[in-house]
Formats: structure tokens, sequence, C-alpha cells
């Protein structure tokens, strides 16, 4: 969703550069330790050992909930040249912080809008999404991310930077750096996923099958018991919904790798599977309720109009049609915060996570919890203020 651009065009670019090299980006700016790549023990070795195989396998707990935290649209770099911007993001990594350790989920899916690129006047956009994942990681819990529309869109120059006098001298925020460090290109997905992947160990996230690039984050993860791996609880699916770099869509060729895929992993739909991406397809719109947030749906907050893909090219059917999905969850309006019934599954929102991005609404997460016996998917929403609220059962 756009972010509001009126703090962004406060600024001229020598201010921009002359205050990035006087606060450079640091981890400690978030209370980061870079020497904290997870955690020690049996439960995290078995976790490592899981991650390397290729069937990318989540380890769960025997006889206990697999809970998963949704960190949506966590905005991080927003107005990188003022004072505002990093007091967001270290509220951010309040937020976080706090919903990490009232929870204390296996897993954490970070879904979307990141980063804000479209702020970022400088190329090393990883930096910023390295803090987004610092309160993650700190605390040893294994995490996986999926591309929103702003995690690689183009850097927005405002308008104020061009009034009199004119456009200021180019000035890099490093002394002796090169022109090229300077560069308004910003990062691409490709590039963030790359630098997640390779430098931090708890990552499960993948760059996807290279026939459907530039849509990069597609990929299958396995929750399975650590004492019976060849036993899986259920599956977890995510797409690239698009946006930034090229159109809001999920593609004709991702929908069919997925049906592919989901086929071939789980050919009688016997497991569960649960399904991530950041922009909501349309049938979002069809599901969404009129006024307030009403039975059957579940939630707190319906304060806007579902901002949707551009089009709608098949991969909704699929899912209507396959009994073994039961949700597909998005972020993207940081207003809402649903989960409505559409057809024979669920369709759901996140909550707002970052202090980034429009909206003043209050801050919080989505959480799901998948448990083996009996089987049950549930869902809820933990505020920053520790508050809980509407909770769902997504399992029918």
């Amino acid at each position: 969703m756009a972010v509001s651009p009126s703090a962004a065009r406060v600024a001229v670019l020598s201010f921009a550069f002359l205050f990035l090299n006087l606060h450079p980006i640091s981890p400690s700016t978030v209370g980061y330790d870079p020497d904290a790549h997870g955690c020690t023990g049996e439960y995290c070795q078995e976790k490592f050992k899981r991650r390397a195989s290729p069937e990318k396998r989540l380890p769960a707990r025997p006889g206990s909930p697999f809970k998963i935290a949704l960190f949506a649209d966590l905005h991080f770099g927003e107005d990188a040249w003022t004072d505002w911007g990093p007091r967001q993001d270290v509220n951010s990594v309040k937020v976080m912080s706090t919903v990490l350790d009232d929870e204390v989920p296996d897993f954490v899916v970070y879904l979307g809008d990141v980063i804000t690129a479209n702020n970022i006047p400088v190329a090393n956009a990883s930096s910023y999404w390295d803090q987004a994942l610092s309160p993650t990681r700190s605390r040893g819990i294994p995490y996986a991310s999926v591309f929103g529309n702003h995690d690689d869109a183009p850097f927005v120059w405002p308008l104020e930077w061009f009034s009199a006098p004119g456009i200021p001298m180019v000035q890099c925020p490093v002394a002796n750096s090169s022109f090229s460090d300077c560069s308004f290109r910003g990062t691409q997905r490709l590039q963030l996923l790359k630098n997640e992947m390779e430098q931090n160990a708890l990552s499960y996230s993948s760059e996807g099958p290279t026939d459907l690039w530039p849509s990069i984050s597609n990929y299958v993860l396995q929750i399975s018991p650590m004492d019976n791996p060849q036993s899986p609880v259920a599956y977890l699916y995510f797409l690239d919904s698009g946006g930034g770099s090229y159109p809001e869509v999920i593609s004709n060729a991702q929908s069919e790798w997925f049906k592919n895929q989901s086929l071939q992993v789980n050919p009688d739909s016997r497991v569960p599977e649960l399904i991530f991406w950041h922009i909501p397809s349309k049938a979002y719109e069809k599901a969404a309720p009129w006024i307030g947030v009403r039975k059957p749906c579940v939630g707190s907050i319906n304060k806007e109009t579902v901002a949707s893909q551009e089009a709608e090219t098949g991969i909704m059917e699929i899912l209507e049609n396959r009994p073994s999905v039961k949700a597909v969850f998005v972020g993207h309006n940081h207003g809402l915060d649903w989960c409505c019934p559409y057809k024979k599954l669920w369709l759901c929102f996140a909550r707002h996570t970052g202090y980034g991005g429009y909206g003043n609404w209050a801050r919080g997460a989505r959480i799901i919890e998948i448990s083996q016996h009996p089987f049950s998917i549930r869902s809820w929403i933990r505020m920053e203020n520790h508050d809980v609220h509407s909770e769902v059962d997504l399992s029918s």
C-alpha cells in the first residue's frame, strides 16, 4: 500500500547524505547483536540440520503446537535521512520484541514491505532489512520472508529537491567511497534475498524457481514432528505477489508452479496447506465485510477498501478447488485485520506491525497456531500492549 510521501519531502539531497554520514546505519541502533546467529542445544541443532535438507523441513516439537508470528508492513528505512525515520524503526523493533516475548513462536513470517525502498537514497537497503530481522534472529527463531510492493520500489525523488537553488551537489554517505555507493537504483529483490539467506543461518527463505523470475519468493516449507520427519503436519506456501520493480500480480506461471508443486508434495491433499503472499487477490474484495467486522468474519478493524492485485490470473481458482488449502494470509492494507470465509477456505489479513507506513492504528501481529492431536489451526491478533483479540478457528 502506498506510503504517505509528505514526511519524505522535507529535506534536500545534501542534507540527506549528510545525515547518513553523521548517523550511519548500525545494527546497534535497534539492539541487534551481530554475534547472535541462533540458538543452541538439541532442538536448535535439529532445526539447522533440517534446514540444510532439500525438503526444507521445519521441525515441530513432539506433542506441542507449532506457532507462527506474522510481521507485516514493517517499512524499515522510511524517511531514512530524518530523525523521525530511524525512531520509527526502533518502535517497530519494540513491537516485534513484545510479540516474540509474549508468544514465543516457533517460526516468523515477514509478510512483505519489510523496507520502504522508495525512501532509501542509498544502495545498501539490505542493512535496513537486516535491522528488521534482528529481533527474531537475536532470539534464535527461524523465519522466512516474501516480498511486498515497497521492498525493491525505485527511489522517489521529492519535488522539493528540485526547487531553488536546484539539485545540490551529491555527497557520498561514506568518506572516500566511490560514486557507485551513492546509487539511487536501490537493492533488487534477488540481492535482498540472497543477502538474507547467506548471512543468516536461521533463514528458511528461498529465491524460488528461476523460470519464475523476476518473481522471486516462491517456495514451500514442510512442518514435520522432530521425531517423525516423514509425517508432515502442514505445508506452508510462499508466493511473490509483485509490486515495486514489476506489476502487482501473481502470474499464471506462478499458479501453475503452485499446482504442480502441491500435487507433487501433497498428491492426495491429505496434509493441510497455508498460503502466504503480500498483496490481497481480488477475491478479498468479494469476501470483505461491508461495515465493521461482522460474523462470519472475525477481526477488529475494517477501516479501508481492499487494495487488490492488478489482475486475477488463476491462483484463486486453484486454491478454491484444493480441499487441503485452509487459509491465505496477506498484508498490504494497514487498516484491515479481518479473517473472512471464502468458499471452502479463509482469507485473512495480518495486522500492521511496523511504525513505518501510513495509518495510526495500534500495532500488532497475527499469530497462527497449528496443533497436531487433535488437529486444529487457530489464529489471533497479539497487540503491542499485550492484548489478544480476534481468535478464529481456521480448521474447518
